[in-house]
């Protein structure tokens, strides 16, 4: 899965800096980059947390706050 993130970030950073050229002149292609920018940035988010995807973060998502006061406790009733 991290073997084919990798291939497919490196893939859209090649995508990227062939369209770069060609942003002023097209529209289409001014689109197509932005396209493709926002597709390098889900591939990044997705290889952060395939990273970050270890069973102590989920633990700790997953446990109550002690002793950190949110701002909804004060105005309870």
């Amino acid at each position: 899965m991290k073997k084919q993130l990798l291939a497919s970030l490196h893939e859209k950073e090649l995508q990227l800096a062939k369209l770069k050229q060609h942003i002023d002149k097209s529209d289409i292609c001014a689109d197509l980059y932005n396209k493709v920018l926002i597709e390098k940035a889900i591939l990044k988010k997705q290889l952060d947390d395939l990273k970050n995807n270890s069973i102590a973060n989920r633990i700790r998502h997953l446990m109550p706050r002690r002793g950190e006061k949110l701002i909804c406790d004060y105005f309870r009733s």
